[in-house]
């Protein structure tokens, strides 16, 4: 990727039947490698043979005409969509038709009847219809048009028509985002029973472990794919072996190394010897390069919310919010008021309205009834779960650029190296980084804000461990006021919060415990 090497001489195939998970840090080429299984970018060297057909979920919505329906969007992945618009067109033809008109009508309803028994029947109508409740997509919401969706339910109507597609291989990029705990206990049962074969991308150590029965480990500091033909906790096993393994080598390697210097230093002190002198000098460095990597630590983020500038006793208000879009009543009359270093965690069951309420404060969209009040000295900071606050065509530099326009070039780059961009990777278009690759950049966006409220929609999806454990550390050490919405429990115990609002009836209360359960079925 630009100059970096990601990745050399892998070579692997995906049998059907095959559970591989996919797993290395953020920014290994997780992503980047399975983009390249799909067909969407190309291997710098070497090639990819696909046979049968592939269905890809990528980490990030793909752009689709708004004005689909639900219903529409799921089943055009077996072309079925087209089929039933033909059918209700010569429904209604043949109502009002007559004469050869209408003999004619019945002859094309019987062809498009003739496809649809052919692609499934309405039996495969059905099963679109159950796939998608299973993943919390029920019948009301299937006849409405994309637009009218939030972003999570978007990105779950993508996962169940690439799950219904009935595709040969599946490549998985973080299926379990935006999905509740029942949706992800279903989507693990239907990926141990799928036949073909499937890849996957997830943060998801408990899916990880019940499904894989392969597992393929980028390393980032080697640039190679490490493969691994057993299942989550065998892997683990072997792989710290390996690691171990490598550490004794690379130890090895440094004592032998260092004799050879010590005798081409002596060997240096005779004209006659300078030739021999410089060969076991170049064995040394050749000895110590064939293990560099063993040596090397995952680097990980820096990650540092802003000193919050100073504010008002109570930066910000809500005043008997609602949002609708179209027939869909999203919430009504909520209320909210922020104090200076209050902690606020928003809880609510997919589709109430969590992330419509954050944009509503952040001013992204207006609400219908209602309005939102600044208080003095607020400073408003905000990161999205689908990553729209970053311009996708700009780069990374220029992202951060736009966002801290009082720092200088060289200032922006060094904030950026904290969160792992350095080099190339900072004149990147952020359209091409990998999901945890975003969401360091948005949070690098935050650090330099001077943020006295920060808005938070699901802060830690698509980061590996150790850098989601950086930024449930900063959640816990920020000392402004902070709206959360998560279905990370980690982030609600680091966040420690003092209040719950309940979508989408708007119900405030103190926080106590028993709302905990709440968040993994939020």
């Amino acid at each position: 990727m630009g100059a970096r090497l990601l990745l050399e001489g892998a070579t692997f195939q995906v049998n059907a039947g095959d559970k591989i998970g996919m797993v290395g840090r953020n920014g290994a080429g997780k992503t980047t490698t399975m983009r390249i299984m799909a067909g969407e970018v190309l291997p710098a060297s070497g090639s990819v043979r696909r046979s049968g057909r592939i269905g890809y979920l990528p980490q990030d919505p793909r752009e689709s005409d708004l004005a689909v329906t639900v219903r529409s969007r799921i089943l055009s992945a077996r072309g079925i969509d087209g089929i039933m618009e033909r059918l209700r067109r010569q429904e209604a033809a043949m109502a009002s038709a007559t004469g050869q008109a209408l003999e004619s009508a019945m002859t094309s309803y019987a062809r498009a009847e003739a496809e649809l028994v052919a692609a499934g029947g309405y039996a495969a109508a059905a099963e679109a219809s159950r796939i998608a409740a299973n993943l919390a997509l029920p019948e009301r919401v299937l006849d409405q048009p994309l637009g009218e969706l939030s972003g999570g339910q978007r990105r779950r109507v993508e996962l169940a028509r690439i799950l219904y597609s009935q595709a040969d291989t599946l490549l998985l990029d973080e299926p379990t985002n935006h999905l509740d705990a029942d949706s992800i206990v279903w989507l693990r049962d239907f990926i141990k029973s799928y036949s073909g074969g499937v890849m996957m991308i997830s943060h998801d150590t408990a899916l990880i472990a019940d499904v894989v029965t392969k597992v393929f480990h980028l390393d980032a500091n080697r640039a190679v794919l490490d493969i691994y033909s057993m299942g989550w906790k065998l892997y683990l096993d072997q792989r710290e072996a390996d690691e171990k393994r490598r550490k004794r080598e690379r130890a090895a390697a440094e004592r032998k190394a260092a004799a050879l210097m010590l005798q081409s230093d002596k060997l240096h002190a005779k004209a006659t010897k300078a030739v021999a002198a410089q060969n076991m000098a170049r064995r040394a460095e050749r000895l110590l390069a064939a293990t560099q990597a063993a040596g090397l630590a995952d680097r990980v983020a820096a990650i540092s919310l802003p000193d919050p500038a100073p504010c008002g006793k109570t930066p910000l208000m809500a005043r008997d919010l609602s949002k609708s879009y179209g027939s869909l009543e999203v919430f009504t009359d909520v209320d909210l008021a922020i104090d200076r270093g209050s902690r606020v965690v928003v809880l609510g069951l997919n589709g109430a309205g969590k992330t419509t309420l954050l944009r509503l404060l952040m001013g992204l969209e207006p609400a219908d009834t209602g309005e939102v009040l600044p208080g003095h000295g607020l400073k408003l900071g905000y990161f999205a779960q689908e990553h729209d606050m970053l311009d996708m065509s700009a780069t990374v530099a220029q992202n951060m650029m736009a966002a801290a326009p009082q720092l200088d070039e060289t200032q922006a780059r060094r904030v950026l190296g904290s969160f792992l961009f350095s080099g190339d990777d900072d004149d990147k278009p952020a359209h091409v980084l990998s999901g945890g690759e975003k969401t360091r950049l948005a949070l690098a966006t935050l650090v330099v804000s001077q943020a006295n409220v920060l808005l938070l929609d699901e802060p830690t999806n698509n980061l590996d461990p150790a850098s989601r454990a950086e930024v449930l550390r900063a959640i816990h050490d920020y000392k402004g006021a902070i709206v959360l919405v998560t279905h990370d429990e980690g982030a609600v115990h680091a966040l420690e919060p003092e209040r719950v609002l309940v979508l989408p009836d708007g119900v405030e209360d103190l926080w106590n415990d028993s709302y905990g359960e709440l968040i993994s079925l939020a």
